[in-house]
């Protein structure tokens, strides 16, 4: 009877109809991010708060791409994500939420026109790159790096087409782009040309002036 227990409340038993999950996350995400049309995701910290720095450039960054038509992206929640929803709204653009459901109940932010909830974080990363011209990286920590890391290792192995992947503050970012250019590079982990797979800017307009240079050479 034990045995029979311990089977039963498995949770690997139940594997097999998380596919059944995933492929509806999968389906509703296509569904409704096809009818989106042109975007671009955006990716920052949660913690940022309104007011500062960062929240006023990332803002301005979405208000700045809804302005050239472009539906905004973001995970939904606050901080970056908040200001970046809340700059499409401004600018009378589409405004697109991607939430993830996790232990801290994420709540989507109230700038959100279209959200989507996912409970499986592969699934909801698929969306961000599949409906995405581009992807603009804020200052943000693990989970906005690890957004960038996978959107430039596509890349560079091919696995989707190029597209512009653009980081936001040189002076935010200097540490790691030394260590790209000095420790990575010169072991020999990646080459010149993979460096330049992704872009650096500094004011909202260069975020513009970066996807339409990337654009008019396509």
């Amino acid at each position: 009877m034990m045995g029979r227990i311990k089977i039963k409340d498995d949770f690997t038993q139940e594997d097999p109809w998380r596919v059944f999950r995933i492929m509806s996350e999968f389906v509703e995400g296509f569904e409704v991010l096809s009818k989106v049309g042109k975007a671009v995701s955006i990716f920052g910290s949660a913690r940022t708060k309104p007011g500062t720095k960062y929240y006023k450039l990332a803002e301005e960054v979405a208000y700045l791409l809804a302005k050239e038509g472009y539906a905004v992206i973001t995970g939904s929640g606050p901080g970056l994500m908040e200001a970046a929803n809340k700059g499409a709204t401004r600018a009378k653009g589409h405004s697109v939420g991607l939430n993830i459901q996790i232990p801290s109940e994420q709540k989507p932010n109230k700038y959100v026109e279209t959200l989507l909830d996912f409970r499986y974080f592969f699934v909801r990363k698929v969306m961000f790159v599949k409906y995405a011209r581009a992807f603009v990286i804020m200052p943000g920590g693990y989970g906005t790096l690890d957004e960038f890391t996978e959107a430039i290792n596509l890349i560079q192995t091919q696995r989707i087409q190029r597209f512009p992947v653009i980081l936001f503050d040189s002076a935010y970012w200097k540490g790691m782009l030394q260590w790209l250019q000095e420790m990575v590079l010169k072991s020999g982990c990646i080459n010149k040309d993979e460096l330049k797979i992704f872009t650096v800017v500094d004011t909202p307009k260069e975020v513009i002036g970066a996807i339409k240079k990337f654009y008019e050479k396509a």
